[in-house]
């Protein structure tokens, strides 16, 4: 706010606490005022907007924000979304970029289905049929694609991190250029933070609807009903299997597949799926002090071709 020309007023119940952030907004050239001020009681509130307007005529916005138990990564979310260096001697200023020419085309075949709202874009310009489950699936997963492309990550001579953009924006640029350290701040802005849902279901695909057992291909859900014995023996074995086994969605989802010998390419049988932690650990020192992770092919060992001293032609 203060780099966009605005003069802010700071408040907080000790202002020895605002000093640092004051020095910064004054750095760039806004003024600022600090006012001791505890938002649980009204004179102090009042006193502060008095403040405010004796000092600036008046007040255009309220920003509270409660530090005292302050996520450490915010600072790094919030440099990672106004494109700024979160550390480092750099700190502050805009990320170093490599532009070219902007295309100067005034078409663009999306230009009818993309709504843009304050830096933020939705794109409508992608629709499928319910029945075309092959292009749904290739829309989720372009979706819940990763964040960054290995492919285009290197690194150049001086020991900096070039980023490749797979599209050039609409000021022409094309890579980005990131400190070591401040890379890494951006990969930690990008992890999310514990017990945060990724993916939220509303209307009748949330998880407390009564109707969403109604209209899930695996009948989950609040409105399910409760099968009795009789009712679950006479499911087809379609019914039975209508959700994925985990194998097979870490073929589907990581392309992994675990029903495959990778030796001989035959097929493997799931016999038992162990999620105990203590047998696990057990079955593995039990392999491990049988040599079983040596590295040894299950294959037999290779031998010689038959030869005329054994009675056999060549």
């Amino acid at each position: 706010m203060a780099e966009a020309g605005a003069n802010v007023v700071l408040a907080a119940r000790s202002v020895d606490k605002l000093d640092a952030v004051a020095t910064k907004i004054e750095a760039v050239g806004a003024k600022c005022i600090k006012v001791k001020t505890d938002v649980q009681k009204s004179a102090d509130i009042e006193a502060l907007v008095q403040a405010t307007v004796d000092e600036f005529g008046t007040v255009n916005c309220l920003v509270n924000m409660d530090t005292s138990d302050e996520d450490p990564s915010n600072q790094l979310l919030g440099s990672s979304i106004t494109y700024r260096i979160a550390l480092g001697p750099q700190q502050g200023r805009k990320v170093f970029t490599l532009q070219t020419l902007p295309d100067c085309q005034s078409g663009n075949s999306f230009s009818n289905s993309v709504g843009e709202v304050a830096g933020f874009s939705l794109h409508a310009g992608v629709a499928t049929k319910a029945n075309e489950r092959e292009k749904l699936e290739r829309l989720c997963r372009y979706i819940t694609r990763p964040a960054v492309s290995t492919r285009r990550l290197s690194m150049t001579r001086n020991g900096r991190v070039r980023y490749e953009l797979k599209t050039p924006w609409r000021n022409g640029t094309t890579h980005i250029i990131f400190e070591p350290l401040d890379f890494v701040s951006r990969l930690v802005s990008l992890v999310p933070k514990p017990r945060v849902n990724l993916t939220r279901f509303h209307g009748v695909f949330a998880p407390n609807c009564k109707y969403r057992a109604m209209v899930t291909p695996a009948k989950r859900g609040n409105g399910k009903k409760v099968k009795t014995p009789k009712e679950a023996l006479d499911q087809t074995p379609a019914e039975k299997h209508i959700s994925m086994t985990w194998a097979m969605r870490l073929k589907r989802v990581f392309d992994i597949d675990i029903e495959t010998c990778s030796e001989c390419g035959g097929d493997v049988r799931i016999i038992a799926s162990i999620e105990d932690p203590v047998v696990i650990r057990t079955i593995l020192a039990h392999l491990d002090k049988k040599g079983a992770f040596a590295g040894d092919s299950l294959l037999p060992d290779c031998r010689a071709s038959p030869s005329s001293s054994m009675g056999l032609l060549l």
